[in-house]
């Protein structure tokens, strides 16, 4: 794109933007983000991510932390559950399709979020993340905080027990890394760390409230002033046995006696019963899934009560069938993470093509043979790595005609909607703009694009 046409749009002065024409960035934006996440010029690239963010806050789209909507949740639970959505593909279309239903059942509560792992597998680097989510913030008028969550920055078991230090160096780079970005909200896993031979459940969960409150300690030295990141801890691997109320609390006491780093964290992810992607049958189909929502009860009345969090965290939940999902604000859970469900539907939608779903297959047929398991039938496999056909082809699903995505966007605005309204954040913006300050950190602007402008 000609940048010479943001200059109508946008100035700097002194390193700092100044935004001259809120509906010229709209109209505009669908080909500024387009030109940032695919230009091979990586200083280009970087100019262009800080000069959409910073539009962005200027549009009143500000990256915040949840810290104080949950401080809030823990004194008085106000009956909803926040979705945490993680986006692994056509990311741009499908924040704005999520930014649509928000402004339209004025929602608030509501957390993007990437995995560590997702990351990796989807090819979108922290900023990139944060600044397409804002720049579809910005294209739909959406205003007001925009929480943004490293999502299971976690430390890997063999990894850690080969050799702690790379491991823990790698996750605090990662959590520098989205902070810079302004993630201010991260999710630290280091449940994988639970010593299950150790007699008591405390020793067992020694390992992992310890390395919580270490990395918890680091996000609190670099947070930028005026913010304090939401920081969640995990006790229970998801996919493994569910949580008990001894390990919540031998995790929780053991965090509160050696974390002096300022706010501790503000929820618990816990294990209930779910596996992340939901368990495939054979002929690809997913199979039922029970939640044990007694359990999820007793331990956010525990988190909050006992703890003064917000509650505790369900994750894996984006394949449940719709009726399981009222049951969340009413057993207390204070936040539920959602992701394969909304790539099923880009995959499965009668919308796309099926030549463009087969090249998708192919591409993964070759590119990730080695994971193909004995004993899966291809429908497993596929269902179980399609995942993986978001980053590498991210261009491809990026390219699809409008009257592909449109339909495939409508059936995912209509998901939304539905979870929206299941878990009680229609109406949330009030509780959001009443209990969250919205803190600006402004960043320069770099030198190579003022010239432009």
């Amino acid at each position: 794109m000609d940048l010479k046409k943001l200059s109508k749009i946008l100035s700097v002065k002194n390193g700092a933007l100044e935004l001259k024409d809120k509906a010229g960035l709209k109209a505009i934006m669908d080909e500024l983000i387009y030109e940032a996440v695919f230009t091979e010029d990586k200083d280009k690239q970087i100019a262009l991510f800080t000069l959409i963010k910073e539009a962005a806050k200027a549009s009143n789209a500000v990256p915040a932390s949840i810290q104080e909507l949950y401080e809030e949740m823990g004194r008085n639970y106000p009956g909803f559950t926040v979705p945490a959505i993680n986006i692994r593909g056509l990311t741009y279309d499908t924040a704005k399709a999520i930014f649509r239903k928000a402004n339209e059942m004025n929602v608030g509560a509501l957390i993007f979020e990437i995995a560590r792992s997702e990351i990796g597998y989807t090819k979108q680097r922290p900023l990139e993340y944060s600044t397409v989510v804002l720049a579809a913030a910005v294209k739909e008028g959406f205003s007001g905080p925009v929480f943004i969550q490293g999502d299971h920055f976690q430390l890997v078991r063999k990894n850690y027990l080969a050799d702690p230090k790379p491991e823990t160096d790698y996750v605090r780079g990662l959590i520098k890394e989205a902070i810079e970005a302004e993630f201010y909200n991260i999710d630290i896993d280091s449940s994988t760390l639970v010593d299950l031979d150790k007699p008591t459940i405390k020793e067992q969960q020694r390992p992992n409230f310890e390395k919580a409150a270490e990395l918890g300690a680091y996000i609190r030295e670099i947070q930028p002033k005026g913010i304090d990141v939401s920081i969640g801890g995990e006790i229970g691997e998801i996919g493994g046995k569910n949580s008990t109320p001894d390990e919540l609390r031998g995790y929780l006491d053991g965090f509160k006696e050696i974390f002096k780093a300022g706010k501790g964290l503000s929820k618990l992810s816990v294990q209930t019963g779910t596996s992340h992607g939901g368990v495939v049958l054979p002929d690809g189909t997913l199979a039922k899934v029970k939640i044990d929502f007694d359990t999820l009860r007793i331990l956010s009345n525990m988190a909050r009560k006992e703890y003064g969090l917000s509650g505790c965290v369900q994750h894996g939940a984006s394949t449940l069938p719709e009726e399981a999902f009222h049951m969340f604000p009413e057993t207390g859970t204070s936040e539920v993470h959602l992701a394969t469900g909304f790539q099923n539907i880009m995959y499965d939608s009668k919308a796309t093509p099926a030549e463009f779903r087969d090249e998708v297959y192919s591409f993964i047929k070759k590119e990730y043979a080695k994971e193909w398991k004995e004993g899966q039938t291809e429908e497993q496999f596929i269902y179980s790595t399609r995942k993986k056909g978001f980053g590498p082809l991210k261009k491809n699903w990026w390219d699809l005609p409008s009257n592909v995505k449109k339909p495939v966007m409508k059936e995912l605005e209509d998901r939304f909607g539905l979870l929206f309204d299941k878990l009680k954040v229609r109406n949330t913006k009030d509780i959001v703009n009443r209990t969250v300050k919205s803190v600006i950190v402004k960043k320069e602007i770099p030198v190579s694009l003022r010239k432009e402008l």
